[in-house]
């Protein structure tokens, strides 16, 4: 099925201050090593205008982006063209802006949730729906629109098993004992031929993990389509997050499918073609 086209997560301010705090360069000295006014690309960090082709193309030599991608960005010429897997069912995360998603066998009855977050009844029902004997609850990361309706998913499925990072773990309170303690390529047996493989990739968080199910991956907000997740976690770094897509993301087969924590879907091919940050 086709994704409605909404908007991209990160439009070209976001990007760029997601950059300029990454390197750590602000606006004056990239005001002064790029030759732009300051005050043009304060107004562009602000939100207010974009750069042209080659004040763009300027700006992300110096803070490590791509140019020609970073151009496109900024010019809105590119858009991913993904299709949701028709194994994969994308539920919102009301109140919070975040995406939701549930993933089942063959079977159509064995069935894994990503990220427990907003409305309860609209996890509950999502699962109800199927209906679903909902094998795992997998967790992203730590950031309450990720995690805040745990309980309330545990509560109703308990024999659901709670998958999340340790270094994330304690976001979810008393059940973090009941956490699987997966580290970093650890396969969770799913069905009888199939599993979900984690991928640890710190950097917006130090638990931040992605899951693998065949050819689609959850990324939570480690990478989004064009852009990747903002850094807020207590030792990993915005060198750890970029290297965690480079490394492990990129190296997924092109056809994945990227299902993000926010906004539309993607594949590692357009990211790798497309993402302004590689």
């Amino acid at each position: 099925m086709d994704w409605p086209r909404i908007p991209l997560e990160d439009d070209p301010s976001d990007i760029l201050r997601k950059a300029q705090r990454g390197t750590g360069i602000d606006a004056a000295a990239l005001a002064h090593r790029t030759g732009i006014d300051e005050a043009a690309i304060k107004a562009w960090l602000r939100g207010d205008g974009v750069p042209t082709e080659d004040q763009a193309r300027a700006v992300a030599v110096v803070l490590r982006l791509d140019p020609g991608k970073f151009a496109d960005a900024a010019a809105r010429r590119w858009y991913p063209h993904a299709e949701i897997p028709p194994n994969v069912r994308h539920h919102p995360h009301d109140p919070h802006p975040s995406n939701g998603y549930l993933f089942f066998l063959a079977d159509g009855k064995t069935a894994a949730l990503i990220d427990p977050a907003g409305y309860p009844k609209t996890l509950l029902d999502a699962v109800n729906d199927g209906p679903y004997a909902l094998r795992y609850i997998l967790i992203t990361h730590k950031h309450a629109d990720h995690c805040d309706a745990t309980a309330d998913v545990a509560r109703a499925f308990p024999e659901a098993q709670i998958v999340m990072h340790r270094a994330d773990v304690a976001a979810i309170g008393t059940l973090a004992h009941r956490a699987i303690p997966v580290i970093d390529g650890d396969e969770l047996a799913f069905g009888d031929d199939a599993s979900i493989r984690m991928l640890h990739t710190p950097g917006h968080t130090d638990g931040s993990s992605c899951f693998l199910f065949r050819s689609t991956v959850f990324t939570g907000d480690t990478l989004f389509a064009g852009s990747v997740g903002g850094i807020f976690a207590d030792v990993s770094t915005y060198e750890d997050l970029l290297a965690s897509v480079r490394f492990k993301l990129f190296a997924l087969d092109d056809h994945t499918v990227v299902m993000p924590g926010h906004g539309p879907p993607s594949t590692i091919a357009e990211e790798k073609a497309h993402n302004p940050f590689f």
